[in-house]
């Protein structure tokens, strides 16, 4: 199948404490090399460091997701600078706009958003965006983001904004995260967006715990689950798993700069097969 890479997951959520490490071995199991798991509030941020400190192939991002942007403070940005700086941490993430639960003010969110596309610009790292019914908004702050400075890139996670703006956020040198909803059979609008897509621009995920994939829909997620995301990106592209596993890997080896760190595994896109 090749080698496969979940490029967002929530491992340090409470659905995995009981059983964690039995689930990061079955990803190694079904051929994963990397698992980047982000943050999505302080707490959650600090235990991604610390996962991605004791398991060799997990990584971690750091950020506040826009559900808990009413509680980023001037030394919440202190902190996750600081944890930025760990070797394991390779984005500034999931960051972005929620304006379908709204579980956090608008304008708070915006702020939220504005400082940490500040603090990735600042210290070179990209970014993991989450973004649900804010798509225009999100795409022109980043629009806005990706002038302001040298190899600004980032994901945006879990797409679910449909085709009127792909080529856009393509412009902007995004990549387009593909999760579980891909394999449903009714998601012909996702599936229309993968078809759209270059290979090269594509990135597999599993959102784990949540967005599980047939045929295990119902379930809790993981990310050994991923390899059902990149199977059905292969048939709606008409190429061959392996294909679709080995390209997508090394697609966020290169958003993230993790070519030097896993070299032996080859996901720089330096050396194609």
């Amino acid at each position: 199948m090749g080698r496969l890479a979940d490029s967002h997951c929530h491992l340090d959520f409470n659905r995995f404490e009981d059983d964690r490490a039995a689930v990061i071995a079955a990803a190694e199991r079904a051929g994963l090399v990397a698992i980047v798991n982000p943050g999505t509030s302080v707490e959650t941020s600090r235990a991604a460091v610390t996962l991605a400190e004791t398991c060799p192939m997990v990584y971690a991002a750091v950020g506040i997701h826009p559900h808990d942007a009413k509680t980023f403070t001037r030394s919440t940005a202190a902190e996750l600078r600081q944890l930025a700086s760990h070797p394991k941490v390779i984005a500034i993430g999931e960051i972005g706009l929620d304006y379908f639960r709204d579980y956090s003010p608008r304008d708070a969110q915006r702020r939220a958003f504005a400082a940490q596309l500040e603090l990735a610009g600042e210290l070179g790292l990209p970014v993991i965006i989450h973004n649900r019914d804010a798509t225009e908004e999100t795409v022109a702050i980043l629009e806005d983001w990706v002038q302001g400075g040298i190899d600004r890139r980032g994901v945006l996670h879990s797409y679910s904004a449909g085709t009127a703006l792909l080529e856009q956020v393509l412009e902007l040198g995004f990549y387009i995260g593909i999760s579980g909803p891909v394999t449903f059979a009714k998601a012909t609008t996702l599936h229309r967006v993968v078809q759209q897509t270059p290979l090269e621009r594509l990135l597999v995920e599993t959102d784990a715990p949540f967005l599980t994939p047939e045929p295990y829909r119902g379930r809790r997620n993981e990310p050994a689950f991923v390899q059902y995301v990149a199977r059905k990106v292969a048939a709606l592209k008409g190429l061959p798993l392996e294909q679709v596993a080995e390209q997508t890997t090394r697609n966020l080896g290169r958003l993230a700069n993790m070519g030097k760190s896993l070299e032996e595994t080859d996901i720089s896109g330096t050396g194609r097969r």
